[in-house]
């Protein structure tokens, strides 16, 4: 493994909108081969009005907007808690809900398809279905939060297997969240509650277990998301930190960001429309001093307090995401947008 990567910021995707060009508590994305982002939009409480904002945001990595689809509601095509998106072989959008407790399926324009899905504990049936993807063999691997498992189906709905149960041993899990395969298909998940990221065979054997609760360096607290690229290096959301930390296969700490977001094109459209705002924007203080440090040692509270406090930083980052070329895609669902940094070799 090439052990000199190095990594740097390169744009922000996104700002604060209702509908439109923007979101609104981004809490995953899906990256096409032909480089359109798809950008699912949890909005927020469930109270009517925020319904038209609970939506899937179509776009570009040049901030192109393509359009947007779905609403708030039980309906065919409707979202009401969406946590994470894949695109699957057939080059279908696949997305899950922890409160519809199932899979919608649509096409690349947003056209709905089918669902499928139905709330229990059985073999096949969900409890908050959390992330998704897709293994090397065309099949969706789905986290099933309150059920503590992964389950594997068809992209059609036929379940195949499911592994996992609630604890804290060795292949157990506790309201697990995020998940990711490499290359050799083996499995990666965000064990959310258990502080941790375990690494599974194709099978569901378990293989390894990385992470100690805590702040410090390669330290988790609530692990949202979790990426594996090309060298094997794991990218993890670490959600309950503010942060994303970047281990070496074997689940040494490497390093980690905090989030370096400068205004998006959106937003600065938006400004020069609204000088006012604007005018507002540059007498706030949006960058007080806080020593860095205050990461490593700090409870969770200080830490959300101390990224709410500096629009820069990660504040909520839910999942993160690599496209072919290198880019990392963090979802920094508080702040409504995409931060994106580059690998360089």
């Amino acid at each position: 493994m090439n052990t000199v990567s190095t990594f740097r910021y390169s744009q922000t995707i996104g700002f604060y909108a209702q509908t439109g060009r923007g979101f609104n508590n981004p809490v995953d994305v899906a990256l096409s081969r032909d480089g359109v982002l798809y950008v699912i939009n949890r909005a927020g409480a469930d109270v009517a009005i925020r319904m038209a904002y609970k939506r899937v945001t179509i776009c570009t990595l040049s901030e192109e907007f393509r359009g947007e689809f779905s609403s708030g509601g039980t309906g065919d095509g409707q979202l009401m808690w969406p946590v994470s998106a894949a695109i699957g072989p057939d080059d279908h959008l696949y997305i899950s809900d922890e409160a519809l407790q199932g899979i919608s399926v649509f096409d690349r324009q947003g056209q709905f398809l089918h669902k499928w899905g139905v709330q229990g504990q059985g073999a096949g049936e969900f409890d908050r279905p959390a992330s998704i993807t897709f293994d090397a063999n065309g099949h969706l691997l789905v986290v099933d939060g309150l059920n503590h498992r992964v389950q594997r189906y068809t992209p059609d709905g036929q379940f195949l297997a499911q592994w996992g149960r609630r604890g804290s041993g060795a292949g157990e899990l506790n309201m697990p969240w995020g998940i990711a395969t490499d290359a050799e298909n083996h499995v990666y998940v965000a064990d959310w509650r258990n502080d941790r990221i375990q690494k599974f065979d194709a099978q569901g054997v378990f293989q390894a277990s990385w992470g100690t609760p805590g702040h410090g360096e390669g330290e988790l607290h609530r692990p949202a998301g979790v990426a594996v690229d090309a060298e094997g290096l794991l990218y993890i959301a670490d959600w309950g930190n503010e942060r994303v930390q970047v281990w070496t296969p074997d689940g040494e700490f490497l390093t980690m960001f905090y989030g370096e977001a400068e205004l998006s094109s959106w937003a600065k459209d938006y400004f020069i429309s609204n000088p006012d705002e604007l005018e507002e924007r540059e007498k706030a203080d949006l960058e007080p001093h806080v020593e860095l440090s205050l990461y490593d040692d700090s409870p969770a509270d200080a830490l959300r307090e101390t990224a709410a406090s500096i629009e820069k930083r990660f504040w909520g980052p839910t999942a993160v995401k690599l496209d072919a070329e290198g880019r990392i895609y963090i979802v920094d669902s508080c702040r409504h947008r995409i931060q994106i940094y580059c690998k360089d070799m």
